[in-house]
C-alpha cells in the first residue's frame, strides 16, 4: 500500500507515518510546518519508502501528483489548538475547509480512499454525554470565534460525505478525542504538554476556570492503529467513528496527577477563561466519547491508562529539557 499523509510532520501524522513504514508500506508526507515540525520526521529520511514535501495542501499541481501516486490518503492537516483558533480564525477556516475541498476534488478523479481526521469539537456545547456519532450538534454563535474550528470541521465532514454520496469517493471520518503523547506541543493550548512543561520547570500549573470540566485522553499509538484499521476495513467507508478513551478526568485532578508523577513542587493556580483566551469564551463542561461503534467494527480499545501516558510524556519532556539546559551551559 502507498499512503499519503497530509500534515505528516505533525504530532499524530508523524506517528502514523512511523507505523505505516514499520508495516512495510510506502509513505508520502506533505506538511507546511505551520504547526508540524521537521524534527518529528527527520529520523525517517533514510528510509527508502519515505518521501516528503514541505509545502501546502493548497498547492494543487503537487497535490494532484501525490494523490495519483498513492492508494489511500490520511488527511491529518488542519489548524488545531484553541489558542490558534482564537488568534487566527481566518487561517483556521480557510485551511480546514478549502484544503479539504481541494483534497476531495483530486481524490474523486481516481476514487482514492480518504480518511478524514475530524474532532470532538464538532459536538459543540452538547451535554448528551457520552457523545454518539448520530446525535445532534450544538454550536455557539458565529461572533464567538471559539466555534469556528468546530464549524469548519463539520463542514469537512459534510464535504466528505457529499463526495461519497455524489461521486462515490470512499471516505472514512474519525472524530478524535484529545489524542496525547510525546511530541505534542503545548504551544496552541494543548493541556497535557502545557501542564507537564510547567511542572518540570517549577512554574505554576495553570488550570482554566474552576477545573471541574472533564476531558478524556487517548494514547497516540491507539489512535494511529485505529486509523489504519479503519482504512483497511471495507465496512468503514461512508461512516463516522469516535476515536477516544471513554474514561474522563477533571482538569484540576489532571493537574494534580501531573504534579504527582513529575515530582513537581509547582503551585496549581486557577485562571478565568476571559483572562486565558477572550471575553465571553465558552467551553464544554464534559467531553467523553461513546466508542461502541468503533469497538464493534475493529475491536478498538484504549491500551494505556492516563498515568501510563503521563509517564511517557513526562519522561520525553524531561529528557528534552535536560538536553536544552546542557546546551545552555556549554
Amino acid at each position: 500500500m502507498k499512503a499519503l499523509i497530509t500534515g505528516g510532520a505533525g504530532f499524530i501524522g508523524s506517528y502514523l507515518t512511523e507505523e505505516l513504514l514499520r508495516r512495510g508500506e510506502e509513505v508520502y508526507v506533505i506538511d507546511d510546518l505551520s504547526t508540524g515540525s521537521i524534527e518529528n520526521i527527520a529520523h525517517l529520511k533514510e528510509n527508502k519508502k519515505f518521501h516528503y514535501a514541505i509545502d501546502t495542501i493548497m498547492n494543487k499541481p503537487l497535490m494532484a501528483e501525490l494523490v495519483d501516486t498513492v492508494d489511500v490518503i490520511f488527511h491529518m492537516a488542519a489548524s488545531v489548538g484553541v489558542r490558534l483558533i482564537i488568534e487566527s480564525p481566518v487561517h483556521t477556516i480557510s485551511t480546514n475547509v478549502l484544503g479539504t475541498d481541494t483534497l476531495l476534488e483530486l481524490a474523486s478523479k481516481k476514487r482514492k480512499k480518504v480518511i478524514i481526521a475530524s474532532t470532538s469539537e464538532v459536538y459543540g456545547k452538547g451535554n448528551n454525554v457520552p457523545f454518539k456519532e448520530s446525535q445532534d450538534h450544538v454550536l455557539g454563535p458565529t461572533f464567538k470565534s471559539r466555534w469556528s474550528y468546530a464549524c469548519s470541521k463539520l463542514m469537512d465532514e459534510f464535504l466528505a460525505l457529499a463526495y461519497y454520496k455524489e461521486k462515490r469517493v470512499p471516505v472514512v471520518i474519525a472524530r478524535l478525542f484529545n489524542t496525547v503523547g510525546p511530541r505534542q506541543t503545548g504551544r496552541y493550548g494543548m493541556v497535557i504538554p502545557t501542564f507537564v512543561k510547567q511542572a518540570l520547570s517549577g512554574e505554576p500549573i495553570t488550570v482554566f476556570d474552576d477545573g471541574n470540566q472533564t476531558r478524556s485522553f487517548t494514547w497516540v499509538g491507539d489512535v494511529v492503529n485505529a486509523l489504519i484499521d479503519l482504512a483497511n476495513h471495507p465496512k468503514a467507508v461512508g461512516e463516522i467513528f469516535n476515536l477516544g478513551n471513554d474514561k474522563e478526568i477533571k482538569i484540576k485532578d489532571l493537574a494534580n496527577l501531573v504534579k504527582e508523577h513529575s515530582g513537581s513542587i509547582s503551585e496549581i493556580v486557577f485562571i478565568p477563561y476571559e483572562e486565558a483566551y477572550e471575553e465571553g469564551f465558552e467551553d464544554m463542561r464534559r467531553r467523553v466519547p461513546d466508542i461502541s461503534k468503533v469497538k464493534q467494527l475493529i475491536g478498538f480499545r484504549p491500551t494505556l491508562d492516563l498515568p501510563e501516558i503521563l509517564k511517557t510524556i513526562i519522561s520525553y519532556y524531561s529528557d528534552r529539557m535536560n538536553i536544552h539546559q546542557l546546551r545552555k551551559v556549554k
